[in-house]
């Protein structure tokens, strides 16, 4: 049996765990997967937190990914990746540089199991900031130069490819090596704010076989996060990655109240699985959940199973067929073969699940699809940073005994 085909049915740990600490952000990107801008009163206080960490230790978690929102504006921020790395839990965090300074630049060098990642939607201001919001790209370049000043190797640029980068890989490329940092694309979907931004944002066709090819062309050097399988439909040679759902399997979230979702692109009931603060812990909603027995079980591909490419696609994205009204054995709605567009034109707009609670400081507009105001013009040493294990799939790091 494939190792790949052991996380089909769950693992007793996730590899790949989210934790987003806060709502609270000092952007609005359009596209925010958790329609981000106000804290929530109820989020996990610091001993819950704490409490969380420990058992991470104790379900030998070897790292956690933390997001948000901007959770460096948490108070308790710094406090927990203390706390969190001090108990064998390693941190990569994601943040716009807001407080990312050099003094703070040089501190996070000196930690050997923290890596960082700098979110950046354009190669240059016009482009990133139409997005993440004015002066967004200042920040961002601000801090990666203090992590680079101060010999923070490999740290990463973190961008979500859109049809107004597309034609920027090159440039992000040639930014990772000014700065010693790893490149970072991720898939677009239409989870929180980026359902109303979806229509806008998510790339061509054409766009994403050039996509595609340009993976083939530097996927070693490139981190993907394992979000484009789906484009494994367009030639015989798959990209890097474990090619498959991980939702619930090998992949979950908390959130900032400790709900704890299959995925991080899935924040909404149907995908809610419990609440740390339950008898049981995350420990007990990770191995007892019936969402998460019932994720783990074996899926039927549907129609898709009869597609030539479905061995090498799986259907897609669990998140991006949900929000864009598909059935979970449906196409996904950016299906390289055409199925995605056949199944969209027979969904019925009013009846597509809408993104869970919006935390945004300014109302969110009332529909789906509406136009989203986009301008664009016509040090090295060894780290015990897990740089790849959620980056590209969960057999990254594996090597056959």
């Amino acid at each position: 049996m494939k190792l790949v085909d052991h996380f089909q049915s769950g693992l007793a740990a996730p590899i790949c765990l989210t934790w987003e600490l806060t709502y609270g952000c000092n952007l609005s990107c359009v596209h925010c997967l958790s329609s981000s801008g106000r804290r929530d009163p109820r989020e996990l206080d610091t001993d819950e937190c704490r409490a969380v960490i420990d058992e991470l230790q104790r379900m030998q978690v070897f790292y956690v990914n933390i997001g948000g929102g901007e959770p460096t504006i948490r108070p308790d921020f710094w406090e927990l990746v203390d706390y969190a790395t001090a108990h064998q839990v390693g941190v990569k965090f994601s943040t716009n540089g807001v407080r990312l300074t050099a003094d703070r630049a040089r501190r996070l060098a000196a930690n050997d199991y923290v890596d960082v990642q700098i979110s950046l939607d354009g190669a240059t201001a016009e482009v990133n900031d139409a997005v993440r919001g004015a002066g967004s790209f200042a920040i961002a370049t601000t801090a990666m130069r203090n992590l680079a000043d101060a010999g923070f190797a490999n740290f990463k640029i973190s961008v979500v490819f859109t049809r107004h980068n597309a034609g920027q890989l090159d440039d992000f490329a040639a930014m990772a090596a000014e700065y010693g940092a790893q490149l970072r694309i991720t898939r677009l979907r239409p989870s929180g704010r980026g359902a109303d931004a979806w229509h806008d944002l998510h790339p061509t066709g054409r766009q994403q076989r050039e996509l595609y090819d340009w993976l083939l062309a530097n996927g070693d050097k490139v981190l993907t996060g394992d979000s484009f399988f789906h484009l494994n439909a367009l030639g015989s040679t798959p990209l890097p990655g474990l090619n498959m759902c991980g939702a619930g399997r090998v992949v979950c979230l908390i959130d900032p109240v400790g709900d704890v979702y299959a995925c991080p692109f899935a924040i909404h009931e149907r995908f809610r699985a419990g609440n740390v603060r339950s008898p049981g812990g995350f420990t007990g909603v990770w191995r007892d959940s019936e969402l998460f027995a019932e994720l783990r079980a074996p899926q039927s591909g549907g129609a898709c199973s009869a597609c030539s490419a479905y061995d090498s696609c799986r259907g897609g994205c669990m998140a991006a067929k949900f929000f864009t009204g598909l059935p979970m054995d449906g196409p996904d709605p950016e299906c390289v073969r055409g199925n995605g567009d056949l199944a969209l034109a027979s969904v019925d707009a009013a009846a597509v699940p809408r993104p869970g609670a919006d935390h945004s400081r300014r109302p969110r507009r009332a529909g789906a699809g509406e136009p989203v105001m986009v301008a664009i013009e016509p040090r090295e040493r060894t780290r015990a940073r897990a740089d790849r294990a959620c980056d590209t799939s969960p057999l990254a790091g594996f090597r056959p005994a």
